[in-house]
């Protein structure tokens, strides 16, 4: 057996992400993500933190960020999350409930959330995540359960797939 052939029959370990799994994240955020400015900076199967820099655009009317910002970073991380999880099963993962208390307010900074699992079901997960600002201090937290979608599985009319067109 060549050293090619043998490299081809390995396969690994189910459940074990690439390598280069930070890359994979931040090339396929696409639209709300990418326009909210959100980008990873650590990923494994039970840990995702990324990074938010907080910008005019972000801000609600009194000049502090927007609730719906911590409610999206929260969904983002927890819903990579568990789609990493499922991946490699031809699966996908969707947010049906999500639950977020804001905590504190803030005016500027880098937002950094942190998401792990709570619970990795077959048919569905509940992961839980924290938003710090750049003090460290603790701004927002929040729980979603979601979704594990079998492969083909359809969600307003069109088939559950990464979109070329929505994720890089």
């Amino acid at each position: 057996m060549t050293e090619r052939s043998d490299k081809k029959d390995k396969k690994p370990p189910q459940n074990m992400p690439p390598e280069n799994l930070l890359e994979i994240l931040n090339s396929t955020l696409g639209g709300f993500n990418l326009a909210m400015g959100l980008y990873f900076t650590e990923a494994t199967l039970t840990r995702l933190v990324a990074r938010v820099p907080v910008t005019d655009t972000l801000y609600q009317p009194y000049g502090l960020v927007h609730g719906g910002v911590y409610a999206a970073m929260i969904e983002s991380l927890c819903s990579s999350g568990a789609a990493l999880n499922v991946f490699d099963q031809g699966k996908s993962a969707v947010g049906i409930e999500n639950s977020t208390s804001f905590l504190r307010a803030v005016r500027s900074g880098v937002l950094t959330c942190t998401a792990t699992p709570l619970v990795m079901g077959r048919r569905s997960h509940v992961w839980e995540a924290s938003v710090c600002d750049d003090q460290g201090r603790l701004v927002a937290t929040g729980r979603v359960r979601l979704m594990i979608l079998e492969k083909g599985s359809q969600a307003a009319g069109a088939k559950v797939e990464l979109a070329p067109d929505h994720g890089g």
